[in-house]
């Protein structure tokens, strides 16, 4: 691994590169935190992906991508006199300090739960922190993320089941409620349900210790990996999908299960 000087000065050609595209490079040049962000949004889920297949040199080039997004904002920010990346990093590190006493300072913490539970209680203290305990959760985030985000912020300030079992008599109950509003044929109810039986298995999932968003795209990287099997199966039979029928497909698709697919 490389020494701490060898990763600073990495990181000050870093700013000396970009600082040289934003004069000289017509596209760099025009960029603004309007036009960036759609990008960044592109870049932090491609690096998701990479970690979701622990891809360790897509990885590193993935998180090369959004630390360019990190300190480009930093530079427009420095040319309109806000702020720079010294300020980004003045800033995440008093944080850092500031929410973590039981390493800088002397309250004790001796599980993750503990130091989870502080962090939020710290942030509802902080100046300008949150005013809420859930007004901290992005609006933006993806519902499934975002569901799991609130939940998880509820139990840090002790809104939770006494006991994970619990939660099953709940999972029940919503999709009892969800099937009986399918049977009526009212969409509008039939979805407002169909939304509480996703939140009540997030909130399963969260008490198990499952993080819903890595289980849920496992599940769609294995319905792809079969699926192309599938496809390519028939494929090479001279078929059409259209064409075959569900027992066929179901025979192909047992297939690509037993060879681990």
């Amino acid at each position: 691994m490389h020494t701490k000087e060898e990763k600073m000065e990495a990181f000050g050609r870093l700013l000396d590169v970009l600082d040289e595209l934003r004069v000289k490079c017509p596209w760099d040049r025009k960029q603004t935190n309007e036009s960036l962000r759609p990008n960044t949004i592109e870049e932090v889920y491609e690096l998701c992906d990479a970690l979701m297949k622990d891809d360790k040199k897509d990885i590193c080039k993935e998180l090369g991508d959004v630390l360019l997004h990190v300190v480009f904002y930093a530079k427009i920010g420095s040319e309109t006199g806000d702020f720079d990346i010294k300020d980004v990093c003045d800033k995440l590190c008093d944080k850092l300090i500031f929410r973590h006493p039981h390493v800088f300072g002397e309250v004790k913490a001796d599980t993750a739960e503990k130091v989870s539970e502080n962090w939020e209680q710290i942030k509802l203290k902080e100046k300008d922190g949150n005013k809420s305990v859930l007004s901290g959760v992005p609006q933006a985030l993806p519902s499934l993320i975002k569901a799991y985000r609130i939940q998880d912020k509820a139990r840090n300030v002790g809104f939770d089941w006494e006991e994970r079992q619990q939660v099953w008599t709940k999972v029940k109950e919503e999709i009892g409620e969800f099937e009986a509003e399918v049977e009526q044929m009212d969409k509008e109810k039939a979805e407002a349900e169909f939304g509480d039986v996703l939140f009540s298995l997030i909130n399963a999932a969260r008490l198990y210790k499952i993080n819903p968003d890595n289980a849920l795209e496992r599940t769609n990287q294995k319905f792809i990996r079969r699926f192309n099997y599938l496809e390519e199966h028939t494929i090479k039979a001279g078929k059409n999908l259209n064409e075959m029928t569900l027992a066929e497909m179901d025979e192909i698709w047992n297939e690509a299960k037993r060879k681990g697919l």
